[in-house]
């Protein structure tokens, strides 16, 4: 416990502490990023781009150390991936829009295509007599070990460039996330703004494999904005919910790892992510498990109230245990079952209501209004008073059932 709260102030060790840096920084870059990819249900694209950067790596690799390097400059080796992550990108596009495969069966195919042309390369590498092959395969489930600080920074820049990025193109992208036929007829080149969503995405994937690899990449793009859903219901509020989960949750599974050398920092970012995700699940107040459950318990509790009150008014029995339960804990029956004077009230006005529903239903040019009846709302919270009166006078008037 006392190695987790030193990694979390950032005294564990120079490394561990770029390591949390540049995690939480990334945790940031793809929650905001990852929003717009969960909401225009585009996730599985973002999987084929991450696993398309792996061929990308192999052959920056091979062409460095033919230029007479060693091979494992994380510049060189971003931007291979980055072009190899491109091309997947556009092989995506182009199968889709010109051919009648369906979009998730090109992701398929270029996802396996990339990804097996990544291992194969990876294997030529370790037969290579040149260079220094030790850790390529870190580039699967992220290495950590032995960041330096021009890795840091390349995260937090490359983070910058994508958190103004989702600055300057927020509007469209959210439009075209939400409705895209919409967008087109406001003028939003729909295409350019799925490339640019994508593009985004490719970034945050290529400056994330040093910290949690291609493999789990998509996870932190794709948990933290899906997490965000539970809290709020608007986009703006929701990039900011997402970046947060994200720079946290990354932030924490570094310190977790460094606490823990033998925990790897990858997977330990993602599931404290999907901690976060299970904690909104359930606890989230509006669209969480719990909220739902208690809102369904509590609207159980109102229809055996309004059953109840209905049969004390019309004299019928009640067998139902939680419908007497119910009326017993408003003091509204007895232990005998015998309605108290407030039940004798409440059940009167409920039959009232009951008389003058029907009424407005009755009623052509009131179909509006009686639409908004459900059997449980007061009538005082859908009528206004006058209209109530004048419900009250033709009940009068025919039946002579309301005084």
């Amino acid at each position: 416990m006392d190695g987790f709260l030193q990694a979390l102030l950032l005294q564990s060790g120079y490394n561990a502490a770029l390591v949390a840096i540049g995690a939480a920084l990334l945790g940031v870059a793809a929650g905001g990023a990852g929003t717009f990819i969960f909401l225009r249900k585009r996730a599985l694209v973002s999987d084929a781009l991450a696993h398309a950067t792996l061929p990308g790596v192999g052959l920056a690799f091979i062409a460095m150390v033919a230029l007479g390097g060693d091979g494992r400059n994380i510049v060189g080796l971003l931007t291979g991936s980055a072009l190899s992550a491109a091309a997947g990108l556009l092989a995506v596009e182009w199968i889709a829009r010109r051919t009648r495969l369906p979009e998730d069966a090109a992701i398929g195919a270029v996802l396996s295509v990339f990804f097996g042309l990544g291992i194969v390369l990876l294997t030529v590498i370790q037969t290579m007599s040149a260079g220094r092959q030790a850790g390529l395969q870190g580039f699967l489930l992220g290495s950590t070990a032995g960041m330096l600080l021009q890795d840091a920074m390349i995260i937090a820049l490359a983070g910058l460039a994508a958190a103004l990025f989702v600055f300057a193109m927020r509007r469209p992208m959210t439009l075209v996330a939400f409705d895209a036929e919409f967008a087109a007829t406001t003028g939003v080149d729909v295409r350019r703004t799925d490339l640019a969503m994508m593009g985004l995405a490719l970034l945050v994937t290529v400056i994330g494999l040093k910290v949690v690899g291609l493999v789990l990449i998509v996870a932190l793009l794709i948990i933290p904005s899906v997490a965000a859903r539970f809290w709020t219901e608007r986009a703006d509020h929701l990039v900011l919910i997402a970046a947060a989960i994200g720079g946290a949750s990354a932030y924490v599974g570094a310190a977790i790892s460094a606490a823990e050398p033998q925990a790897p920092t990858g997977p330990i970012i993602v599931l404290v992510c999907s901690a976060v995700f299970a904690a909104s699940l359930l606890l989230a107040p509006r669209r969480g498990v719990l909220a739902s459950m208690l809102r369904r318990r509590r609207f159980q509790l109102r229809v055996h109230r309004r059953q109840g009150l209905l049969a004390l008014g019309r004299a019928e029995p009640i067998l139902d245990g939680l419908t007497l339960a119910v009326l017993r804990r408003e003091g509204l029956i007895r232990r005998d079952g015998v309605a108290t004077e407030a039940g004798q009230a409440e059940a009167a006005k409920a039959l009232r209501d009951e008389a003058r529903w029907r009424l407005v239903r009755q009623n052509h040019a009131s179909e509006a209004v009686a639409a908004r009846y459900d059997g449980l709302t007061p009538i005082e919270a859908v009528l206004t008073r006058d209209e109530i009166a004048e419900i009250d006078r033709r009940l009068a008037a025919t039946s002579g059932v309301v005084r």
